[in-house]
């Protein structure tokens, strides 16, 4: 199977790396700033599950693809979805899947709508990295797992086939015959915690130390909950009680990632994350109602505005 993964960053370096490690057919499709570091300096894995330097990495530029690819893998930042699409296209052929392990769902629709729903299966990973000064990736934890299917539930040939790939190449990886689910309840955790730390600019546990912080998680974690029901995604047990052990950890240092960039001064995946959840809440959310959930968007909001503003 000859893979394509999108980009050689965190998230993408890390899988990717992990998969040309075993063995496997993966070429980067990266811009030319990054394919002459990994020439020059390999790619760099710094993990508590074993650091990793590859050399002879094989890289492609958008202008250099000349076939398609069986499965392009795809991270990126929600915010950089279209420069991605317009980038790894002419590597998508007839038989070509496109397996995405950004978070959220409006990914999912953009992508069914420009390759055609066949050639999109649904994903997602778990995992925290990061690229460092010297542009090596540093695994932040021991947690590196990636789940993938058929959006429409079922367990394929092709599906079948990707996980054969995936077998053996040093991470965690699940095929599973109802992805939606639990792409649906990773993104009501994400929210939650995403919405809770930015509002807060504080972790879990410093929240949960202020007078209304318990209350607060509840009502947001309550919120998206209710969206994803209303959906048809309601959460199961296990990712209830799951989620409410680490939203609710006493002392927990845990924030989202949204907020480290925010800290960074970063880009953020907002619209992606927090303003397309509100959007898909339909009946749920009460006529002109001010949920919590779009308070925490309006802070967000106006962060990018701050953002904007100081830029121009």
């Amino acid at each position: 199977m000859r893979i394509l993964v999108v980009g050689a960053g965190a998230t993408g370096g890390y899988f990717g790396g992990r998969l040309a490690q075993a063995g496997r057919d993966v070429t980067f499709l990266v811009r030319a700033k990054r394919a002459e570091e990994l020439r020059r300096s390999g790619l760099v894995i710094k993990s508590p599950r074993g650091d990793l330097t590859l050399r002879d990495v094989k890289t492609v530029l958008a202008d250099q693809i000349a076939q398609p690819y069986d499965l392009v893998l795809l991270s990126c930042k929600a915010y950089n979805l279209d420069d991605a699409i317009e980038s790894f296209t002419p590597a998508v052929g007839e038989a070509t899947m496109i397996l995405p392990v950004l978070n959220g769902m409006h990914h999912i629709d953009v992508l069914k709508q420009k390759f055609g729903a066949e050639k999109v299966l649904g994903g997602q990973c778990v995992i925290a990295a990061t690229l460092n000064r010297e542009r090596e990736i540093v695994h932040l934890n021991d947690m590196h797992a990636i789940g993938f299917g058929e959006t429409g539930g079922g367990i394929s040939e092709r599906v079948r086939a990707v996980a054969s790939a995936f077998e053996g190449a040093g991470f965690d990886s699940t095929a599973s015959d109802s992805i939606l689910q639990q792409m649906w309840e990773k993104w009501v955790f994400l929210a939650t915690l995403a919405a809770s730390t930015c509002l807060h600019r504080a972790a879990i546990g410093d929240i949960l130390k202020t007078p209304d912080g318990r209350r607060i998680i509840e009502g947001l974690f309550g919120e998206c909950k209710a969206i994803a029901a209303a959906n048809g995604y309601p959460l199961g047990e296990a990712s209830n009680v799951r989620a409410q052990g680490i939203l609710f950890a006493e002392g927990s240092p845990l924030t989202a990632s949204m907020l480290r960039d925010i800290e960074g001064q970063s880009r953020i995946e907002a619209d992606h994350i927090v303003g397309d959840l509100i959007a898909r809440g339909g009946d749920v959310q009460k006529e002109g109602a001010l949920s919590l959930l779009r308070v925490a968007y309006s802070h967000l909001k106006a962060y990018e505005a701050r953002q904007a503003r100081q830029a121009a």
